[in-house]
This record gives structure tokens, sequence and C-alpha cells, in this order.
């Protein structure tokens, strides 16, 4: 089953078959970045806002695709996002933050269970795109950056996306208010641990003890003031810019949106209106 999402209107979505494009571009690698902390608050704003690509859905058995419409005929690889869901819900609750990275140029591949924390469907979602990346007759026939994929989720997605996190093929996490089923001593790649300032269901001292213990990789610690457990559902309100974000300097090499995070600017770390608390660690803050 296949549906189409604009950014702000429905649209028809690519249909198998239609012509790949030839000499696709994959993402370039991270850089280093050296904006300023105004800078950098500037750009969040725009990650906060649709990106430039119309969105279109894909509901399979295990996996829900939200990608950009135009794939099939894109200049582009596009990389690649794998989600967790929370307890008892299913992708169509985070619909509109997917939506939202997938109109930024991502495929996220959105796994459709609702007890995520062993990661199975998770991973499920990588070897799916794999297979149509490969297939000729897909429309995500090398359209897909296979080489730069990140690890998401909410709750007990949120430590699902630790687990996963240990997997080679994963590139960086993002867990958003994670459950405690997790052990980040398995993951070797950058990390944005994000909590809720009136969350009482994931209270943010746990979120900071995943951050406390992974100082053997760069990682970061975002509080988001006033957001409760329950902020992410729905319209993803102020998760939707800093995820954007993290997912565009790690996976997209996009040097305005690493400032936000690392390096000396930190533009997150001088937005006290967003954030109740930011940490770094030091293999961040170089």
């Amino acid at each position: 089953m296949t549906a189409a999402a604009g950014a702000g209107a429905a649209a028809p979505a690519a249909s198998a078959g239609a012509g790949a494009a030839t000499a696709r571009a994959a993402a370039p690698a991270p850089a280093t970045a050296s904006a300023t902390a105004t800078a950098a608050a500037a750009a969040a704003a725009d990650y906060g806002a649709p990106g430039p690509y119309a969105t279109a859905v894909e509901v399979g058995a295990v996996t829900t695709l939200y990608y950009p419409r135009d794939i099939a005929s894109s200049d582009r690889r596009h990389p690649v996002i794998v989600w967790g869901n929370g307890t008892f819900a299913f992708p169509v609750v985070y619909r509109d933050l997917l939506l939202h990275w997938a109109s930024h140029g991502f495929v996220v591949a959105a796994a459709n269970t609702p007890q995520s924390n062993p990661g199975i469907s998770m991973r499920a979602g990588i070897d799916l795109l794999s297979r149509r990346d490969a297939d000729p007759g897909s429309p995500f026939h090398d359209a897909v950056d296979l080489e730069h994929i990140g690890a998401s989720g909410h709750s007990q997605g949120g430590a699902a996306a630790i687990v996963v996190g240990a997997d080679p093929r994963i590139d960086t996490v993002l867990p958003i208010q994670p459950g405690p089923l997790a052990d980040i001593d398995g993951v070797d790649v950058p990390a944005f641990l994000m909590a809720g300032q009136r969350d009482s269901i994931v209270l943010p001292f746990l979120v900071r003890a995943f951050y406390d213990d992974a100082d053997h990789i760069p990682a970061v610690y975002g509080e988001l003031r006033g957001a409760d457990h329950f902020t992410v559902v729905g319209a993803p309100g102020p998760f939707a810019a800093p995820t954007t974000a993290w997912f565009r300097a790690h996976l997209m090499g996009d040097g305005a949106a690493r400032a936000q995070f690392l390096g000396p600017g930190c533009g997150i770390c001088a937005d006290g209106g967003t954030w109740s608390d930011v940490r770094r660690n030091a293999l961040a803050s170089r």
C-alpha cells in the first residue's frame, strides 16, 4: 500500500517501475564546521520547517517506509533512518516526524511493531532497503545511501535505537526518551540522547545515565524545556528541528547542522529557551 503526502498537501506516490536516475551521488561524508553559535541558531529554525521534498508512504507487513516521493528520478542517493516505536505504538503515531525527515531527503524505515526493543524489525528495515536498492524494477534502485544510516526511536523504541546502534551498518543513534533495556557500551558511533523536562515516564535522570555511560563516543544530552513523554507524538513540535539537524550533520555532511551540537560553537548550548539542560562530553566538544 502506497500513499503520498507533500509538505502540507497530498500528491500521487512514485510508482514502481519508474525510470531510475543514473549517476546517483551518495551524501558526502560529514565535515567539520566552524559556524558561530548565532549562525547555527538561525539554521536550526530552518530544520524545523518542511524540507524541499514532497513525500510518500508505503505500508508493508514488517516495515513502513516514509521517503521522498520523486526518489525514482532523484539524482542523488538518500540516507536512511531506521525507527522504533514506543510500547504499544505503531509508526502512524509518529507520522508527522517521520514525514518531516522524509521531506528533508531521508528514507525512513519504521518498524511495524509495538515491541521494538530487540531491534530485529529495525534491522529488517535496512535489509529491505538493501534489496530495494539492488532491484532494477524498484523505484528505490540505486537511490538509497546505505553508507549513511541512523537509528532513532521513542521510549521503548529509543532503547531499540541504542540496541541497533551496535550494528556496524549504523553511523549514529538518536534515542528519544529511551527506555532502560539497552547498553550503550555496545555503541561505537555518535549519540544524541534526548529527554523531556516534564517526562514522568522516562525521567530525565534515566536518559542522563545513558549519556554518562557514553564517555567512549561523542555524546550529547539534550533536555527539551517543558516537554513531556508524549510531546513527540502527533505534531513533533520542538523535536523536529534538533533531530533533523542531528541527522543532516551525521548522514548528509551538513556543516551548519553539525555546529548545532559539536565543536566550539554548539548552537543548542546557547539556546536556553528551547533546552532546560544540554551536556556534551569531551569527544563531542572537540
